[in-house]
């Protein structure tokens, strides 16, 4: 009996697996092969990063185990740089590994702009952004090859995002500050990450903005890859 649940076990690994892998191939070819190398950089996540992220994932998957999905609100000051790259991050790996039912999300304590460099970088990356509407706060469209966001600065209290039920993740430490409730979410993480805008029109600025992504990138990955374990561990225990 012991030997047939194992048995029964490694073909719902397996067939999860194999689910996740086939969605990844529809990635932009250039954002696959970034993200199988992120996905080998994990043990470049320093340890207390690393505690925080299993924190925050053991948070994803309790509100989707309970309301049938996970609705994330990453939130800095501007909403222009950091926030939108862990937006579209976090919900790249969940593309890329499978995991339904998790959506992401991004505001700030006031509005401003997608950063240009922001986006080039994200660009480099495999991203391909293009611009749905001009002005002083742009619209953008950006495709992973497997899902599109509709991209720009917003209030985190902005319509599009979501009001209440949601988890909500400081990604910098000045909104970390100012904010230290966030009306309607359920729970509120911090995990800052160094602004790159101290590096913009200087040399450094496209490796900074890069260094930045990278980060970023790595941690959302191993975010994304430990809500996605979670789930095939129950869905073997159900077998």
């Amino acid at each position: 009996m012991m030997k047939t649940q194992t048995i029964l076990s490694m073909i719902v690994l397996l067939i999860i697996t194999l689910g996740g892998e086939s969605v990844a191939q529809k990635m932009n070819k250039d954002l696959r092969n970034y993200s199988k190398e992120v996905i080998d950089e994990f043990d470049q996540i320093p340890a207390e990063r690393v505690d925080m992220l299993k924190e925050i994932a053991d948070a994803i998957y309790s509100e989707k185990n309970v309301d049938g999905k996970a609705d994330i609100l990453f939130i800095c000051t501007h909403n222009s740089r950091r926030s939108h790259i862990a937006q579209l991050w976090l919900q790249t790996a969940m593309d890329y590994y499978g995991v339904q039912g998790v959506n992401v999300f991004s505001g700030g304590l006031e509005a401003t702009a997608f950063n240009p460099n922001a986006i080039s970088a994200m660009e480099r990356a495999g991203f391909k952004i293009s611009g749905v509407q001009s002005g002083g706060n742009p619209v953008y469209s950006a495709s992973n090859g497997i899902s599109n966001q509709i991209m720009y600065s917003k209030k985190y209290t902005d319509r599009q995002n979501p009001q209440t039920g949601f988890l909500a993740i400081m990604v910098c430490s000045d909104a970390d500050k100012s904010c230290p409730i966030v009306e309607g979410a359920d729970d509120r993480f911090s995990l800052p990450y160094d602004d790159p805008r101290y590096y913009d029109n200087t040399p450094s600025q496209d490796l900074k903005y890069d260094e930045t992504v990278r980060k970023i990138s790595r941690e959302m990955f191993y975010l994304a890859d430990q809500v996605k374990d979670k789930l095939i561990l129950v869905s073997e225990s159900k077998k």
